[in-house]
C-alpha cells in the first residue's frame, strides 16, 4: 500500500553537499528527511517557488518531454529502501497504460512538484524510516 506524502520542508546549506528535505504523511503523524544533493535540492526549491529559466533544466526538460509524447505523469512514488538508499519511479499515463520509470526520489520529486504531481511512499518503506 502506497501513502499520500508532501514535500514540507527542504534545508539547504550551501557549505555542504548533503541537503535534507523531509516528507510528511498527508493524514497522518508520519515524517522523514531524505539526504539529496545540492544540486538536486536547488531544482526541487526553484520548481516549489516557481521560479522560471531562461531555458529549460533538467528537470523542465522531462516534464516537458513527458507532455510533448502525449503522457502525464500521474504519481511519484518511493517504493524501496535498501542499504540507506531510497528508490522512486515516475508514474506516467500514456496511451492508456502506466509506465514506470526508475529515478532517484530528489529527481521525481523535482519533476513532480511543479505540476503537484501527487508523493506516495510505500508503507514498507515508511515502517523502516519512521
Amino acid at each position: 500500500m502506497d501513502v499520500r506524502m508532501d514535500l514540507t520542508r527542504i534545508i539547504i546549506r550551501e557549505n555542504d553537499d548533503q541537503q535534507i528535505i523531509y516528507l510528511r504523511e498527508r493524514d497522518g503523524e508520519r515524517q522523514f528527511p531524505i539526504v539529496i544533493g545540492y544540486y538536486e535540492a536547488l531544482a526541487i526549491n526553484r520548481r516549489v517557488k516557481g521560479v522560471v529559466s531562461a531555458r529549460p533544466m533538467t528537470h523542465d526538460l522531462l516534464a516537458e518531454v513527458i507532455v510533448a509524447m502525449s503522457g502525464e505523469l500521474e504519481r511519484v512514488v518511493i517504493h524501496d529502501l535498501q542499504d540507506h538508499t531510497f528508490y522512486a519511479k515516475l508514474v506516467i499515463r500514456s496511451n492508456g497504460q502506466l509506465v514506470e520509470v526508475d529515478a532517484r526520489p530528489s529527481d521525481a520529486i523535482a519533476v513532480g512538484v511543479a505540476s503537484e504531481t501527487p508523493l506516495y511512499v510505500a508503507e514498507q518503506v515508511l515502517q523502516k524510516v519512521c
